[in-house]
């Protein structure tokens, strides 16, 4: 007799947008409704299970779809503008058979993003992909289309980088920065999931409500390949979905004023590399980018291999970019006060956007999408014989593709196949990148669930 199932109860409804998204053309409604190996539809409901799960303790992308896997989402053209057909919905998004609105709003920012890079980035072809410029452009038109880009507003805005996967404590610190920020008047901008994406947010809508203070923005930004590892928090009120890591990883460089590094995996290492190797380009020597690694006295640890990494790989060179605090939510919010000034006064004298940093010099090596193939990820140049700027874009890239085969579908099914990643390089970095990775793994950096195995194999030529 075969054994019966128990999956979680569900909800039907139909929901319309609040603004920011009234009409679709008859085309893209039909993309989206595409189940085709071409269409939109399978993505769209592979983001939209993202948001609906938002507070999953899992991980692995296919769990969700695995919970409810006759969850299925229709864009519905009507008389009056679209509205959003949810059949087989998670009840978890629901209060008394009404979805909650924070859900819908985020649901309707899946289908904005998803049909505008599709149509206008994509198809239409409005911008050069191979070009440093029109990868700028694409990005800037797409966080505009998002209405994230507000003028005639001061210079303020914290991006906050982390992990999803985080201690008790690094969380609770991470609520602490975020409510001193807040009492300090600074918006808050996350990768938008859990941890240390969502403990800023939470740490500033108590400070912003104490200063009376209104039109907030907690901007999450993220990409469908990592969306449904890292579900949107409740919080975000601004969701943007980049098309893929590397444009969402400069949309947080170009929109944010200051970024504050909290405890973290390799996809934090990731982040801190990308930031690195473009503020360490001789075109970006003078341009102002607070920086600041910050943690809970338990943290410090963590911290100091992370500053041995950068300055063995890199250069000690590369410490004056950052600066390391430790148990000071106070000094962290007060540093990113002080930086906002020189921001402010450097856009004003050089007349560059508030809302937009142009002036950042970002190589193409650091806008190109990385495809963590097995071949990819052994050919990486892990070498000094570089400009450090190029050693760190190909360290980011072997940071991206670990992060794919622990959390992105397509990379775990590679691993799957093929085994671990082999990574080679530089016999000095090679072992620090490992003694990195292996503190990671016993931290438990990596997962939120399940035992962590290896998704790669670090070795020095010789060896």
């Amino acid at each position: 007799m075969a054994q019966e199932i128990n999956l979680p109860p569900t909800a039907n409804a139909r929901i319309s947008p609040r603004g920011g998204l009234d009409v679709l053309s008859r085309n893209e409604v039909a993309r989206l409704r595409d189940a085709s190996s071409g269409g939109l539809h399978e993505l769209l409901r592979r983001c939209a299970l993202a948001v609906l799960t938002s507070g999953s303790q899992s991980d692995d992308p296919r769990a969700a779809r695995e919970l409810y896997p006759d969850f299925d989402i229709q864009v519905l053209q009507q008389d009056r503008g679209i509205k959003l057909e949810l059949t087989r919905a998670p009840s978890v998004a629901f209060v008394d058979g009404e979805i909650i609105q924070g859900v819908a709003d985020q649901l309707f920012a899946v289908v904005r993003d998803i049909i505008y890079t599709a149509t206008e980035i994509e198809v239409i072809g409005k911008y050069d992909l191979t070009s440093s410029e029109g990868i700028t452009n694409a990005v800037f038109e797409i966080l505009r289309n998002a209405r994230v880009l507000q003028p005639n507003t001061e210079p303020n805005l914290v991006v906050c980088w982390g992990g999803h996967s985080i201690a008790r404590d690094e969380y609770e610190y991470t609520k602490m920065v975020g409510y001193e920020l807040g009492l300090r008047g600074l918006d808050i901008c996350t990768g938008c999931g859990p941890g240390a994406m969502k403990g800023p947010m939470k740490g500033a809508t108590i400070a912003h409500a104490k200063q009376r203070r209104g039109s907030n923005r907690y901007i999450g930004i993220t990409e469908p390949g990592i969306i449904a590892a890292e579900s949107p928090n409740p919080i975000v009120n601004s969701l943007v979905i980049m098309p893929d890591i590397e444009k969402r990883l400069e949309a947080f460089v170009r929109a944010g004023h200051g970024i504050i590094v909290f405890p973290g995996g390799v996809g934090t290492a990731e982040e801190i590399l990308y930031l690195l190797g473009i503020l360490l380009h001789p075109d970006n020597a003078d341009l102002p980018f607070p920086l600041v690694l910050t943690g809970p006295r338990s943290a410090a640890a963590y911290f100091e291999q992370i500053d041995q990494f950068l300055r063995l790989a890199l250069g000690d060179g590369v410490a004056k970019h950052y600066e390391i605090i430790v148990e000071d939510p106070v000094a962290v919010a007060r540093r990113m006060s002080r930086g906002m000034v020189k921001v402010r006064e450097h856009r004003l004298d050089s007349k560059d956007a508030f809302f937009f940093n142009w002036s950042l010099k970002i190589q193409l090596a650091f806008q190109q999408p990385f495809d963590p193939t097995h071949d990819a990820m052994a050919g990486l140049n892990l070498h000094r014989n570089q400009p450090m700027h190029e050693l760190a874009a190909d360290l980011r890239r072997a940071f991206s593709g670990i992060v794919a085969g622990n959390v992105k579908e397509e990379g775990m099914r590679r691993i799957e196949a093929g085994g671990p990643f082999q990574i080679d390089g530089d016999p000095q970095i090679m072992r620090a990148l490992d003694a990195l990775l292996q503190a990671f793994v016993a931290q438990r950096r990596m997962k939120m669930s399940g035992e962590y195995r290896p998704c790669y194999c670090v070795r020095a030529p010789g060896e």
